[in-house]
C-alpha cells in the first residue's frame, strides 16, 4: 500500500497517510483497520458522540508507544473541520475538535488518535450538561466481579429514583454507567447529583463501594468517581478504541449481559459483528430527570455533610472541605 490514500467519508475526502502502519501489535491491526472499524460502527458511535467536543489521545507510533493528549486542533487542519472553544478549570481555552460526523473521527485517527475522550455536552449548548457519567473505578485488589456487582447496585439505586441507566465497559478494568439527561442542569448540578449517588451507594454497601476521594481511605472497594462529572471533565467515549495492544473497545452492553461480559474480548475485531447481530444497546436511551438525586444532595448538606473534595487542578469551591489527605492533615 502506498504512503497515503484518500477515503470518501460521507462525501468528504479524508487523506490517510501510511494506512498500513500497525497500531495494535497483538493481531497486527493497522491504521486502516481502525478506520474500517469506525466505519462499521458509525451509527452507534455517532449516536453518542455526534456534536460533542473531543479530547484526542494521540499515539503516533501505535498502542504502547509514546503518547500525548491534545485539546487544540492544529492550525494545519482542513477548512471543513468543525471546532469549538473549550476551557480548562483555570480558564485556558482551546479550539477542540467536534465530532460533527464520521469524517471528523477519521481525520483524528489519521493523526494517530487511539482514544477519544468526550465532553458531556453538545458544542451548540455548552451550558447544558446532558449526561451523568458514573465511573466505577476498581481500587487495587478489586476484581472485576466486584465491579459488576457495583454496577448492578448502581442501576438498582437509580431505578429506585425512577432513573433509567445504561452501561458500557471502559475498555480497561472498570465499567461506566451513563444516564442521558433532560436539558435542565449545568455541570455543577450534575456533579452534585453524582456525589449524592456515590454517598448513598457507600452507605448501603460499605464493604463493596466507596465514595472516598482520597485513595488511602478507599481500601479494596469500588470507587464511584463522582469528579468525572466536574466541569470541563471528559470520559472515554462509547464505541471508542483504547490504546491497548489488543485494540479493546469501550463497548455499550445490555444489562442482561452484565454477568457474562468479558471486556478484553470486546475489540475492533469482534465488536462490529456484535453490532451487526445485536444492534445498539443504547439505541433506546431517553432523557432522564436527576431531581431525586439532587434532593438526596440537599438532604446530605442539611445533615451537615460538606461538599466532596474536588480535583487539585480546580479552584477551591464553596462548601468544600480542606483539600488535604486525611493522613497528612493529622500529621499537620
Amino acid at each position: 500500500m502506498g504512503d497515503s490514500i484518500t477515503i470518501d467519508v460521507g462525501g468528504t475526502e479524508v487523506s490517510v497517510s501510511h494506512p498500513d502502519k500497525v497500531y495494535f501489535a497483538q493481531r497486527g491491526e493497522t491504521k486502516l483497520d481502525l478506520i474500517r472499524y469506525y466505519q462499521a460502527v458509525a451509527g452507534p458511535l455517532l449516536g453518542t458522540l455526534q456534536g460533542r467536543p473531543l479530547l484526542l489521545e494521540r499515539h503516533p507510533d501505535g498502542a504502547g508507544g509514546k503518547s500525548f493528549f491534545q485539546k487544540r486542533v492544529p492550525k494545519s487542519a482542513p477548512s471543513w473541520l468543525r471546532t469549538t472553544v473549550v476551557a480548562t478549570p483555570n480558564g485556558t481555552t482551546s479550539d477542540a475538535l467536534v465530532a460533527a460526523d464520521l469524517a471528523h473521527v477519521i481525520w483524528a485517527v489519521n493523526l494517530g488518535c487511539l482514544g477519544f475522550h468526550v465532553w458531556p455536552y453538545h458544542a451548540d449548548t455548552p451550558e447544558v450538561t446532558d449526561e451523568l457519567r458514573v465511573d466505577l473505578d476498581p481500587s487495587p485488589g478489586v476484581r472485576f466481579p466486584q465491579v459488576l456487582a457495583a454496577a448492578a447496585l448502581t442501576r438498582q439505586l437509580l431505578a429506585e429514583d425512577g432513573i433509567e441507566a445504561h452501561v458500557k465497559t471502559s475498555g480497561s478494568r472498570g465499567l461506566h454507567v451513563y444516564v442521558s439527561l433532560q436539558p435542565r442542569w449545568n455541570s455543577y448540578e450534575v456533579r452534585a447529583a453524582a456525589v449524592a449517588l456515590a454517598r448513598e451507594l457507600e452507605r448501603r454497601h460499605p464493604d463493596l463501594i466507596t465514595a472516598q476521594w482520597w485513595k488511602e481511605e478507599r481500601g479494596r472497594r469500588v470507587f464511584v468517581d463522582f469528579n468525572q462529572n466536574a466541569p470541563h471533565k471528559t470520559v472515554f467515549g462509547a464505541w471508542c478504541v483504547r490504546p491497548r495492544p489488543g485494540g479493546q473497545v469501550s463497548t455499550p452492553i445490555g444489562w442482561d449481559e452484565l454477568e457474562s461480559v468479558e471486556p478484553d474480548a470486546l475489540t475492533i475485531a469482534t465488536v462490529p459483528g456484535r453490532v451487526a447481530e445485536r444492534g445498539d444497546p443504547w439505541a433506546d436511551r431517553r432523557p432522564q430527570s436527576i431531581d431525586p438525586l439532587l434532593e438526596r444532595s440537599r438532604r446530605d448538606l442539611a445533615a451537615g455533610l460538606q461538599d466532596a473534595p474536588w480535583p487539585p487542578v480546580y479552584p477551591k469551591q464553596p462548601g468544600e472541605p480542606p483539600r488535604v489527605a486525611p493522613s497528612r492533615a493529622k500529621r499537620t
